[in-house]
């Protein structure tokens, strides 16, 4: 018999954790061809998350609960519900029942036939603020105009994956994980699913304006070295200027035409276009910086407190 993981990261999630493990249960029972497991991670939560989930854990042995230290981040518990994992093939999906668990049958099917990386593409996406629609078109085209590898657009980390994708994921040492672009670089036969993003079941998302951009960025500097390269494009357009310029006032002296008269403005808009490209510069250099410094400080991604059901 085929066994199922189902991978739910959870960060203050108590108005949803009975509704999230109910919906997934519903669905699995009607699988009577496939054992299964649920792979709770609570990530730090401040409510009663934790609470909640112990109550069900202590009902039904087939949920499992990594609690951690404090919150280490979506990826990271990502990241450490794929390692405890022991089934065939893994559904990772959120708490918040956008990714509606109902989709699992008809993904298990493009499973069957072959494909080991199931993706959730949305048709749509209710509930959603026009920025956030905006900002995450914006993001998918720029990640993949930088990215050495194309990454699907109006993808998470809704998927199905088998068992095989899940131990070459494991063995990855690195620690600022972005998992969907991760999965797109490992390769594997993959399909997209399409589906109907819904509105969150309850509460507010715990995604703000922070984490996304740590997430972008996390994606953007993580699958691409082409910021690095563009720092010396704009160092070549900088100099390239300064020697217009130059040329410029050359000409002015000896023809004679033109205003030189030094002028507070032109002083600093020159000053303040070259220390742009300066700050700009040592910015994205310093973020490929603080990758390597992360990798080599050798610190765990996370830290757990307890496990539950888990040997």
């Amino acid at each position: 018999m085929k066994k199922i993981s189902i991978v739910v990261p959870m960060y203050n999630e108590a108005e949803v954790s009975k509704e999230c493990y109910k919906r997934i249960k519903e669905v699995v029972y009607k699988l009577p061809e496939y054992d299964y497991e649920f792979i709770f991670i609570n990530d730090g939560s401040q409510d009663k998350t934790l609470e909640i989930l112990k109550t069900i854990a202590r009902t039904d042995h087939k949920v499992k609960i990594i609690s951690f230290s404090r919150n280490f981040g979506h990826q990271n518990a990502v990241s450490a519900g794929l390692k405890v994992v022991t089934g065939d093939v893994i559904l990772i999906i959120d708490a918040d029942l956008q990714d509606p668990p109902e989709c699992l049958p008809d993904m298990l099917k493009l499973w069957k036939d072959g494909n080991q990386i199931i993706y959730g593409k949305r048709k749509s996406r209710k509930g959603e603020s026009g920025f956030k629609l905006i900002s995450a078109k914006m993001f998918y085209k720029t990640l993949n105009a930088l990215s050495d590898v194309e990454i699907p657009k109006d993808t998470g980390d809704f998927r199905l994956v088998d068992r095989k994708v899940v131990d070459v994921m494991n063995e990855l040492p690195e620690h600022n994980k972005f998992f969907r672009g991760l999965f797109s670089w490992v390769g594997f036969k993959q399909k997209a699913y399409e589906y109907e993003r819904q509105k969150r079941f309850a509460g507010k998302t715990k995604y703000p304006l922070k984490k996304m951009l740590k997430l972008a960025s996390d994606g953007i500097i993580g699958f691409s070295t082409k910021p690095l390269k563009l720092v010396g494009y704009i160092g070549m357009f900088s100099i390239l200027i300064s020697f217009l310029l130059l040329i410029y006032a050359l000409l002015a002296y000896i023809f004679q035409f033109g205003n030189l008269t030094p002028g507070w403005a032109s002083i600093m808009v020159a000053i303040t276009f070259f220390a742009g490209v300066q700050l700009l510069s040592i910015w994205i250099m310093s973020e490929y910086i603080s990758r390597i410094y992360d990798e080599n400080k050798g610190r765990p991604e996370y830290i757990i407190d307890e496990k539950i059901n888990i040997e």
